[in-house]
């Protein structure tokens, strides 16, 4: 079969309605990628043909409605599948997000994790790679380590290498971090748990929407994504999970799909997907990131990361010119996220004045304040790229921090 040919990122921007308004009199700048990225056309368009021409319930109706609703609930599952690589769409398994997929785990791990038994994160990782396995540790006795990283923001492997026994029950590691940028090297980190049969758990937030993903290649245990950072809906996730990992585990919430018989003496749950996807799902979020995927898959996944990165080491260049910023991450391996801090400035002091040009940054701790205490910082300003910026807006915040600085420092 003829792969279809790639979009050009030429003229991109006029897929994304949101982004032709103006903020404070000024031409909108969106630089809070990392945070949610923006819903292209056909996104928006799919949701809306959903709710006026096919909205049901899912799964069990015979009538047209329904047939179709779940028609395209299915489907979606079967382009996420493809898009990670999964071997099949029931190892796919929808939720509201990351953070849900890591809740439903580490709620659903209980039986297999111990008294001492060791769960590895690493000192990057966002509060729901974090909390989540406290939890746990509460509930089982098994003790929680943190894998150090360095200056630049890169995991010390060798230390992770030491830090990997017998006692290791699961690893749980960010794929790019939200925060610094910093590309993990997830294959490496797989292949030593594997070496233990740790549990692998690769929180993909960042890295689905910006970086091919192979789950079979990577062998990991698990795999998450949120929607809205890839171009979809808020309030819809993926967990791909190994089938034999999730026909282990219980399920952490019943009623609805999730059943295959009930009496009032026992219940039998469902098989995979539906056994973890109890209630009514979020039927228009699952066709929102489906009409996502198309639209990522329209796109030269190269050329794009390659674009991004333009825009990245162009604005690092530019900030690194002053004198009194510091960059917060420097590995070797990133994405297109730049973290800093001005010296004698609050971030939230810079993004109000910054907010007040039109330009759309984040300010604080990113939900990273284990990181922040490691460089000893209260937060960060955070500027992400996508593919729908530009150099000229790289120059529009380059000069709006300049006001900032002039403003604040006087």
């Amino acid at each position: 079969m003829k792969e279809l040919r790639k979009r050009s990122l030429e003229n991109i921007r006029e897929d994304f309605p949101i982004l032709h308004q103006k903020i404070n009199g000024e031409e909108l700048v969106y630089l809070d990628n990392a945070a949610s990225t923006q819903k292209p056309k056909a996104v928006i368009n799919a949701i809306k043909d959903y709710y006026e021409n096919d909205h049901s319930n899912v799964h069990r109706g015979v009538h047209t409605l329904s047939v179709r609703a779940t028609e395209a609930y299915e489907n979606a599952r079967e382009k996420v599948s493809q898009f990670v690589n999964s071997p099949n769409k029931n190892q796919i398994i929808f939720t509201k997000g990351t953070t849900e997929s890591i809740n439903l785990i580490a709620g659903s791990l209980t039986n297999l994790i111990e008294k001492n038994d060791e769960i590895l994160i690493t000192a990057m990782e966002h509060h729901s790679n974090i909390v989540p396995w406290q939890e746990l540790c509460k509930r089982t006795g098994a003790i929680l380590k943190i894998i150090p990283i360095n200056d630049n923001g890169e995991i010390l492997i060798d230390k992770y290498t030491e830090m990997v026994t017998n006692k290791t029950k699961l690893v749980s590691v960010v794929h790019l971090s939200n925060t610094l940028g910093t590309i993990n090297p997830i294959e490496e980190i797989i292949d030593t748990a594997k070496l233990n049969n740790a549990i692998t758990v690769i929180d993909g937030a960042q890295s689905a929407g910006h970086l091919l993903v192979d789950v079979q290649e990577l062998d990991c245990d698990f795999y998450l994504f949120s929607g809205h950072k890839v171009f979809g809906p808020t309030g819809i996730g993926v967990l791909y999970g190994k089938e034999n990992i999730l026909n282990q585990i219980d399920p952490y919430q019943f009623g609805g799909e999730m059943i295959l018989k009930v009496t009032f003496d026992e219940t039998t749950y469902n098989g995979l997907p539906h056994k973890f996807e109890a209630g009514t799902p979020n039927i228009a979020g699952a066709v929102g990131i489906g009409a996502s995927i198309d639209f990522i898959n329209s796109l030269d996944r190269e050329l794009c990361h390659q674009y991004e990165m333009s825009l990245h080491d162009y604005a690092l260049e530019k900030l690194e010119q002053f004198d009194d910023i510091r960059i917060i991450g420097k590995s070797s391996k990133k994405s297109a996220i730049i973290s800093f801090v001005i010296d004698g400035i609050h971030p939230h002091d810079i993004g109000t004045i910054i907010n007040q040009k039109g330009i759309a940054v984040r300010t604080g701790h990113h939900c990273t304040m284990p990181l922040m205490d490691f460089y000893g910082i209260p937060g960060t300003v955070r500027a992400s790229f996508s593919i729908y910026n530009n150099h000229a807006e790289v120059d529009k915040l380059i000069d709006a921090i300049k006001l900032a600085i002039k403003m604040l420092k006087q």
